[in-house]
């Protein structure tokens, strides 16, 4: 437990002297946080002689930078933390502590930490129950029989969750209390008075606000609104809210892009508007005053309390809600619209039954107003004042101008938040293992060379990115895959091996042809990109020593590999006579493969379409523009246009070539099993072409297929794992398959790297002249 520094204080009421409160605070970001900060500001307004401190629960080590009126900390999952808090309170002598409790706050199973403060403090307990759980399981029964125990009074925001307490936990009428959730005190005003700041003036503004998350339900709204803009085209619907820390730190954006993609899916872009923001108190009064109909489309019949709703409810807004147990009962009476859960039609009736008759609109807003008096923090303040005072009787002994720019068409679709937890996970001192079993590496089929190149090249492009919090390992698994690049190598043949067994025994005197192109290609980026002296070097020594063996390489791929080693590697060094005659050697051999296959309806360089296609296109797009070549351009954009093409469905998804039979010429083509590289040598590609032509045709296509790692596919399943930073090795016909491969994962992580860097509005030139080659 942290101690704040605190004041002295004599003087205030005999009963009500000391007044803590506990639970979250701002400006930790979450709904309790918030109601803490909100009662407790509101009991000391309402009582001036009265001490109102906070103890905060913090769910890091670092805590936040709380206000004064946090006195003390603790840490959610330190036990002993919760003791030294009760030791506080104690020696405090505070007359009353005022319990935020939520099951998801507190450490321990079911949140049991928090009994041990209740086991230790003196002074009567007043607890305010956030969720009331009609069917708890028995960690959580045990946990709330022994909190209605440890509490002299329990207060509930609704009336239905008074009914739970009876019903299931047996707890007395006379130890019940229900007061309101409590509100700020807004005017009744019209809403045009407050749009014109969030660039929204004449339009029809629907609302839903919070910490975003799955169970909001907010899916079923979008999937609405091409219903509601049919009947009223003025609409735009308005999701305001950071999501919710926790998911933040488990899959990252996941929802919210998901919520992005359904807008678009459904044409209705122009109508959306994100904030992804946890907005303060002033910012969302004005919200709420420029909004017409607040929606609530959560899924969960079993919410007691919701305090997004009590906030715009008692401002005297139409509201369109499922029926979860609040909503039940403040919408009860014709005081608001209740249509199912699920149910997008009803939504939509239930929208457009508002905006078609104004006057029941007004009748609702006004009679919703009216209940809200009674919501308002001071009304809210004066009841608790009287609960606490009750308690302690009874044991006898708390301006945005360009906001309505702000659409989904007008600005980029978030990128997820990276997480390299698998890429770690599956690297040790040596280098990064090949396979994995689920999210498991696999040992017995150890490393290989392809994948520990693909991990430096991410490395570099991760560095350069410059993005990751300090306590990244980039640059210590950065070393493992150089080291082992290096021992890869050769002196004697030039080449580089390919396979090593978990034991470090190499299993072959040398790699593939494509392995030999891939190494010089993570050569050529750690010499163009890596801010490592030390990697740099030997990236320059392992790619002017591996350079000369390409010219006897025999796969297109190969070739094209080594082509876009040569341009990472031209970043920073300058061409030699060497370094330009194998350049435009193998610039020549893809023309010759076009130019002896391509036709009016096969468009490519060979006879079938097989792996990592887009990479033959990419490397004679780069070469056609800093040779400069322009039949290599015109036939790197030709090609690639068409394999976007017929790698295109009917619905708009990416479909890369199947794995299990390619595709040949005349043959059929295989529709499975889809395989990451695909899709990341797409991305690649097309930002090559979009670099090359500025054409936004490009960026649409890279977008397309980097959609597809997150869902945007044939079985419309995420391949990328949200939770552990991994990527499934392949969409079958039927399934994804489970297993998080490095070659898999590296894809994805890739293509997220440059599609962040095709983001940045300032990039690194692509060719220097500031050092010489060797």
């Amino acid at each position: 437990m942290t101690e704040r520094s605190e004041g002295n204080f004599d003087g205030g009421p005999p009963d009500l002297r000391r007044i803590a409160f506990l639970g979250d605070h701002l400006p930790r970001l979450c709904g309790i946080a918030t109601f803490t900060h909100d009662l407790c500001e509101a009991v000391a307004t309402a009582a001036p002689e009265s001490e109102c401190y906070v103890g905060a629960v913090n769910d890091r080590p670092e805590g936040y930078d709380y206000p004064p009126r946090v006195r003390f900390e603790f840490l959610e999952k330190d036990l002993d933390s919760y003791r030294r808090a009760a030791e506080f309170l104690n020696f405090n002598n505070s007359d009353v502590l005022c319990v935020q409790h939520e099951f998801g706050i507190y450490g321990g199973p079911g949140g049991s930490h928090l009994l041990s403060l209740l086991k230790e403090v003196r002074m009567p307990v007043v607890t305010t129950l956030h969720t009331v759980l009609q069917e708890p399981d028995a960690v959580q029964r045990r946990v709330m029989d022994e909190l209605v125990e440890r509490s002299d009074r329990l207060v509930v925001m609704a009336e239905k969750g008074a009914a739970i307490l009876r019903a299931v936990y047996q707890v007395p009428d006379e130890k019940l209390d229900v007061v309101p959730h409590g509100i700020p005190d807004l005017p009744f005003a019209d809403s045009a008075h407050s749009k014109a700041q969030f660039g929204v003036e004449g339009r029809k503004v629907m609302l839903t606000f919070g910490l975003i998350g799955p169970g909001k339900g907010i899916e079923h709204v979008i999937e609405a609104l091409p219903s509601i803009i049919e009947e009223h085209p003025d609409v735009v619907y308005l999701i305001l809210g950071a999501t919710h820390p926790q998911l933040l730190a488990n899959e990252g954006e996941r929802y919210r892009l998901s919520l992005q993609r359904l807008a678009v899916k459904n044409g209705v872009n122009q109508h959306v508007i994100f904030h992804n923001r946890f907005v303060s108190l002033d910012d969302l009064k004005e919200f709420i005053g420029a909004t017409d109909i607040y929606v609530t489309p959560y899924l969960n019949e079993a919410q007691v309390t919701s305090g997004t709703l009590a906030y715009v409810f008692g401002a005297g807004k139409a509201v369109v809600s499922t029926p979860y147990w609040h909503a039940q009962e403040l919408l009860a009476e014709g005081r608001g619209v209740l249509v199912p859960f699920r149910d997008p039609g009803a939504l939509a009736q239930g929208v457009c039954g508002l905006l078609n008759d104004n006057a029941r609109m007004e009748r609702i807003r006004h009679g919703a107003y009216a209940m809200g008096r009674n919501m308002i923090w001071p009304a809210v303040a004066q009841r608790y004042l009287e609960v606490f005072r009750h308690a302690r009787a009874d044991r006898r002994f708390e301006p945005r101008k360009s906001f309505g720019e702000w659409t989904l068409d007008a600005r980029p679709t978030d990128l997820p938040p990276r997480r390299l937890d698998h890429v770690e996970r599956m690297t040790d001192g040596t280098g990064i293992f090949q396979h994995a079993i689920f999210n498991v590496p696999n040992f017995h089929e150890g490393y290989c060379t392809d994948d520990n190149a693909r991990s430096f090249i991410l490395c570099n492009l991760l560095d350069e990115l410059g993005d990751l919090p300090p306590s990244s390992k980039l640059n210590k698994i950065a070393s493992s895959y150089i080291a082992f690049l290096a021992a890869a190598f050769d002196y004697q043949t030039g080449r580089f091996r390919n396979f090593m067994s978990h034991g470090r025994q190499w299993l072959e005197k040398e790699g593939s042809d494509d392995s030999q192109g891939r190494a010089l290609w993570a050569a050529g980026s750690g010499a163009g990109r890596s801010r490592d002296e030390g990697h740099q070097k030997i990236s320059v020594q392992l790619f002017q020593r591996g350079l000369p063996i390409v010219a006897t390489l025999s796969s297109p791929r190969a070739w094209a590999f080594a082509l876009l080693g040569i341009h990472e590697y031209l970043r920073q060094y300058q061409a030699n006579t060497e370094i330009d005659q194998i350049r435009a050697e193998l610039t020549t051999r893809l023309l010759a493969c076009w130019k002896g296959c391509a036709t009016g309806d096969w468009f490519w360089f060979e006879e079938s379409l097989t792996y990592e296609n887009a990479r033959l296109c990419q490397a004679l797009i780069l070469s056609g523009q800093w040779m400069p070549h322009p039949e290599a351009l015109r036939v790197g954009l030709q090609s690639l246009r068409w394999l976007a093409s017929i790698q295109t469905t009917q619905a708009g998804c990416f479909r890369p070539i199947g794995s299990n039979g390619f595709y040949v010429r005349n043959g059929s083509r295989a529709e499975f099993d889809q395989q990451p590289v695909e899709a990341q040598a797409m991305v690649s590609a097309c930002l090559e072409a979009y670099r090359a032509t500025k054409e936004s045709f490009w960026l649409v296509e890279a977008k397309r297929s980097f959609e597809w790692f997150l869902g945007r596919n044939d079985l419309g399943l995420p391949l990328y794992d949200f939770t552990t930073g991994g990527c499934s090795d392949g969409l079958h016909a039927d399934r994804v398959n489970e297993n998080q491969g490095a070659e898999s994962t590296l894809a994805y992580h890739l293509s997220l790297a440059e599609m962040n860097a095709a983001e940045q509005p300032i990039s690194q030139p692509l060719l220097s002249s500031s050092r010489p080659s060797s």
